[in-house]
């Protein structure tokens, strides 16, 4: 199941409800505010939250968007204003990088229709910085749909789906204006270093990038393509293959991994497949840095409460505990926000049911100024949007008395419980 901005699986299986108590719809999309947020929201410096929507605004390119502590909602920046699109369409997940100032992709758009990287203020000035397919054959990558992330000399580091050499992607540096390609994958023979990194680079602590390429691999008969893999890839461009998915039969390992990983304070790096596992719903996993691997958790266990195909990554909260959502399965039977503790033990702490509350969760939380997560659903919420919805932003809290109830099958569990010292942390896309 490759997930990619322009196609998503649409399906659900209905589980037993449970009683609504701690989630808080904080802007619901209609179009004209935003549709379809698929990328994980940035908590501000100053409070605000940051994201973008891949459709609505005013050409239904996509927006980027704040919203205050108070849950006001303000459009930054409307997409595809510019002819041709030449500032961008299809924008995701957003930095805030040491100047303070926002920074990410687009899917298309650019001068070439490629794809851009671009630069806006919090106050929603903005400038394009680079229409990728600038150079013949798209040598420089396209297609991007990863979170950038800000190294201490101020470059970025990201990748692109495809283009490049073997257009399978890359793994790109940009700085002072100048994008250099520093990895073109599929350039080991059947594609054994992995193709199609859709996500995007983790700074790790010792000074080097961890990533997955959603295919690629070793061969595998559950997957046309391939599983996936892990990598390891310096800032001077060494690539080093760390794992491959699938090597067992029936893939208990996982398969095609889509969520950008997180560095645990033990070391190791926290991510999850959103296919492959014992039921065949996505996996949970830990790897050292030197490739140990460890699936912690397959999803869709017994009825499917503890949700199915976990397309987000996972942040490691203040209390030591990893966060994240599904896609689909729940006690709603669209998807869920679940804890799991570093052992794998995975509780849902809300099921969504396609209503007021959202459906189809893409994007994974963040922790926010306390006991609290944010996210985003990619449906539900306004019907009258589509039939579907377009999609939520929302707040999950631990404090259920002070939250509004919504229609939803969400419920909260007595173990939810996340430390409430003022410390954000691992923000998708952030600057370590």
């Amino acid at each position: 199941m490759l997930r990619t901005i322009g196609g998503v699986l649409l399906c659900a299986v209905m589980a037993a409800a449970l009683s609504a108590q701690t989630l808080k719809p904080l802007v619901t999309f209609n179009g004209t505010n935003g549709n379809d947020p698929f990328a994980s929201l940035t908590y501000g410096s100053d409070g605000n939250l940051y994201g973008t929507t891949v459709y609505g605004g005013n050409a239904d390119s996509g927006i980027v968007f704040s919203i205050s502590p108070e849950g006001a909602q303000t459009i930054l920046y409307n997409f595809c204003q510019q002819p041709g699109c030449t500032d961008g369409a299809y924008p995701e997940w957003l930095t805030q990088a040491s100047d303070g100032n926002l920074y990410g992709e687009t899917y298309n758009g650019g001068s070439a229709g490629a794809g851009t990287i671009f630069k806006i203020t919090t106050s929603g000035q903005f400038t394009t910085l680079y229409s990728f397919c600038a150079l013949a054959n798209c040598a420089d990558g396209a297609l991007p749909q990863s979170a950038l992330v800000q190294t201490s000399d101020g470059s970025f580091y990201g990748t692109t789906v495809i283009g490049g050499s073997q257009n399978q992607g890359t793994v790109f540096k940009f700085a002072d204006g100048a994008l250099t390609t520093l990895y073109n994958f599929c350039i080991q023979s059947n594609c054994a270093d992995g193709a199609q990194p859709n996500i995007g680079l983790t700074l790790a602590s010792d000074g080097n990038f961890y990533g997955t390429a959603a295919l690629g691999g070793k061969p595998s008969p559950e997957c046309l393509y391939r599983c996936g893999t892990l990598f390891l890839i310096t800032p001077g461009g060494q690539f080093t293959l760390l794992y491959s998915f699938c090597v067992v039969n029936k893939c208990p390992d996982g398969a095609i991994p889509q969520g950008l990983l997180v560095q645990a304070r033990d070391g190791s790096l926290y991510g999850t497949t959103d296919g492959g596992g014992v039921n065949k719903s996505g996996t949970a996993f830990k790897v050292t840095p030197k490739g140990k691997f460890t699936t912690l958790h397959s999803f869709c266990t017994g009825t499917c409460q503890d949700g199915a195909i976990p397309y987000a990554g996972l942040i490691q909260a203040t209390d030591g505990n990893f966060y994240g959502t599904t896609n689909l399965e729940g006690p709603g039977g669209f998807g869920t926000v679940y804890k799991m503790t570093p052992s794998g033990v995975v509780t849902s702490l809300w099921g969504f049911d396609g209503g007021s509350d959202g459906a189809f969760p893409v994007a994974g939380v963040i922790q926010g100024n306390g006991a609290v997560l944010y996210g985003a659903t990619e449906q539900g919420g306004d019907a009258n949007c589509s039939s579907l919805g377009c999609g939520v932003v929302f707040q999950l809290s631990a404090k259920a008395g002070n939250q509004t109830a919504t229609s939803g099958t969400g419920y909260r569990a007595e173990n939810f419980d996340l430390a409430s010292k003022p410390m954000p942390i691992s923000v998708v896309g952030a600057k370590r």
